[in-house]
């Protein structure tokens, strides 16, 4: 179970997300499962032997535009590819996976989904207006304006 639903399919075993992953990168992977979730699989698995955040940044910023243009999501001003969302993301499970120390990929991909992977929103306590929306924001990377309490 993962919080309280049946765990996604590619937290079952390293074949798994092997597949998962593989599906990702070559545009296969089916656009409606591409989840919040599985944006933070894909992110841990890349940071997996600690990844630097700039250099897990980078991957995750090909990879997104890559399977947007393969699934016809358009990356433009107000939609698709969001380059504040990405940077912010990679640096939350890059310091996750510090702070879990998981012994295996898997684990550590387990590890972030169960952490996070329901936090689609967390970006908002570190951000005093709408980020997603912004295109600014969209299009360059802008720092948080406000620490959490």
């Amino acid at each position: 179970m993962y919080q309280g639903v049946p765990a996604p399919p590619y937290l079952a075993d390293e074949a798994a997300l092997d597949a998962f992953l593989d599906a990702w990168r070559t545009g296969r992977l089916p656009k409606p499962e591409w989840t919040h979730a599985a944006h933070v699989a894909v992110c841990a698995a890349t940071a997996w032997g600690g990844g630097a955040v700039d250099e897990v940044f980078s991957a995750m910023k090909r990879g997104i535009v890559a399977y947007n243009e393969a699934v016809g999501t358009a990356n433009t001003a107000t939609s698709g590819y969001h380059e504040t969302l990405t940077r912010f993301w990679a640096g939350v499970v890059v310091g996750h996976l510090r702070d879990a120390a998981a012994p295996s990929r898997i684990e550590a991909v387990r590890s972030a989904v169960d952490a996070l992977g329901a936090a689609r929103d967390l970006h908002v306590a570190h951000y005093s207006f709408d980020v997603v929306a912004d295109r600014r924001a969209r299009a360059e990377w802008v720092p948080p304006d406000r620490t959490p309490e």
